[in-house]
């Protein structure tokens, strides 16, 4: 692998840990979700409360596993 993979490898793999951090960080719960709500919005996605409690749901459902956090490094190493 060059070296600018291997940099790209490391700074994808930061972002990952840090997104995967803020899901599983023991911060209340409230907290963590006014986060992500907060960066939906400046990006201009607009969720019901409904919708977007689905959508945490599902995020913290597939990273919650080991294999899977696993295979999205793995992903971000391609």
């Amino acid at each position: 692998m060059s070296r600018v993979n291997s940099v790209l490898a490391l700074l994808g793999g930061a972002a990952m840990g840090a997104i995967i951090a803020l899901l599983l960080a023991p911060a209340k719960g409230e907290d963590t979700r006014e986060k992500i709500s907060e960066v939906l919005r400046e990006k201009g996605i607009k969720l019901s409360k409904e919708d977007f409690n689905k959508l945490i749901d599902s995020i913290e459902a597939r990273f919650r596993k080991k294999d899977d956090i696993e295979e999205a490094a793995e992903e971000i190493d391609e």
